[in-house]
């Protein structure tokens, strides 16, 4: 007779082994397993999806409704150290006691029923927030949206907020197919905000076909610098004075715009005061996202890990400022566009730093010193593991120079612990094989 699991380290290695793959997409078993829970919230849920920025709206809708006094639920992932990170109440992570107890209500009900890893965790996650009794749970779509385990939930409000081409092996290799798989967890009758200035044609029509309420950047809602503050704009009127948000990077605006009009499409059920947005903005972080660390060499953090996200990372390298070299520390996933991720950073690194990640999905340091090769790159030292990299990296930089560690969660997981002495942020935990979505 087998035990039930007592630790979250047991709890999560039985969650690991109970389906043979790490990503399925479907909602048949997830909805079988909500309904056994009757997990069926009274609260509003605002569910966020997208390729790029999901993270980020989510910790600015929860830092803005944390302070207008609403009890808050975030379900984010993946994490960086600790499982905790993915579920928080209140801004605060859910204790080891409290997720023990959620995946055991989750085990008891569940039957025969193979979960995902991630469907064992959404479920996990929403039974906790319905016996904590949150207010409003905001909720990040892992991979996709329509087959993803969180749509089987119904969005009050609905989030999308860039779409392009990442997960082709799941959602498809051009924009309008991954469009059309994003748009899934729109809802008829209630909003859609998408962040997304040129939308996918098929995101536009599914709207319309299930009668979605389809807002979007640019010419709904937006936003326009002003100085060392901006102005948003949307359906129900401007907000003016706002502080920039202390998340860094161009593309926060569009997503604070995003979440200030998903919050304004919800003011009847969840009013906000201009106080709160404007706290909530400078309160808002995530760790790994542009993450500037004090000192020198300055040290960068950034989870980017699609073309997407590279160009992105390299436009807020140029606004920087004027530095010495740029110093890569650089480890990605094999299953990702390596080429693309390579061909957006190009210019801005002037050496390079690789290592393989672990697990079957981890790219080795040769295959990403040969695609660095095949893009004419040379100046690339190959290194036996992400710390190795990092350590490397810091005796080749001089007092000017910067150190940008990216091309996954895995990789800026390693380097965190490293970090302790800058006390910019705590590190607890180590790498683990964890499902990066």
């Amino acid at each position: 007779m087998n035990l039930e699991p007592r630790t979250l380290q047991q709890w999560l290695e039985h969650i690991e082994r109970l389906h043979p793959k790490t990503i399925e997409l479907g909602l048949e078993r997830v909805n079988r397993v909500r309904q056994a829970l009757a997990l069926q919230p009274v609260f509003p849920v605002i569910t966020v999806g997208g390729t790029n920025g999901k993270g980020s709206v989510c910790a600015m809708l929860e830092a803005i409704l944390h302070h207008a006094g609403y009890r808050v639920g975030c379900y984010t992932s993946p994490h960086l150290l600790r499982y905790n990170e993915r579920i928080r109440i209140g801004c605060a992570e859910a204790s080891d006691a409290d997720l023990v107890r959620a995946f055991s209500a989750v085990e008891s009900t569940r039957g025969n029923t193979p979960l995902t890893y991630f469907e064992f965790g959404t479920l996990a996650a929403l039974w906790l927030f319905a016996a904590r009794g949150v207010d409003v749970a905001v909720l990040e779509v892992g991979l996709g949206g329509r087959l993803d385990a969180v749509n089987a939930f119904d969005a009050d409000c609905a989030v999308i907020t860039t779409v392009d081409i990442d997960h082709v092996d799941y959602l498809g290799a051009d924009r309008e197919v991954i469009g059309y798989e994003k748009a899934g967890i729109f809802r008829g009758g209630r909003p859609a905000v998408c962040a997304d200035a040129a939308p996918p044609a098929s995101l536009v029509r599914h709207a319309g076909e299930t009668g979605a309420q389809l807002l979007v950047i640019g010419t709904d809602f937006g936003a326009r610098g002003q100085g060392a503050h901006w102005q948003y704009w949307g359906p129900f009127g401007k907000r003016g004075a706002l502080p920039h948000p202390a998340l860094r990077g161009a593309c926060q605006l569009a997503n604070a715009a995003a979440a200030i009009t998903a919050l304004d499409c919800l003011r009847e059920r969840l009013p906000v005061a201009a106080n709160d947005i404007r706290s909530g903005l400078l309160q808002a972080e995530i760790p790994g996202r542009f993450q500037v660390l004090p000192g020198r060499p300055a040290v960068i953090l950034d989870v980017a890990h699609n073309p997407q996200a590279a160009r992105a990372l390299a436009g807020n390298l140029a606004t920087m400022g004027r530095a010495g070299r740029t110093l890569a520390v650089f480890a990605m996933l094999k299953d990702k566009d390596i080429a693309g991720v390579i061909a957006a950073l190009r210019a801005r690194i002037a050496h390079w730093h690789v290592a393989g990640l672990p697990g079957p999905r981890g790219a080795g340091a040769g295959e990403l010193k040969a695609a660095l090769a095949a893009a004419g790159i040379g100046s690339v030292t190959r290194c036996v593991d992400v710390a190795a990299a990092y350590a490397q990296a810091c005796d080749m930089a001089a007092e000017n120079d910067r150190i940008l560690v990216f091309g996954s969660f895995y990789t800026v997981a390693a380097v965190m612990p490293l970090l302790e002495h800058r006390r910019a942020t705590p590190a607890r935990g180590g790498i683990r094989e964890i499902p990066e979505r």
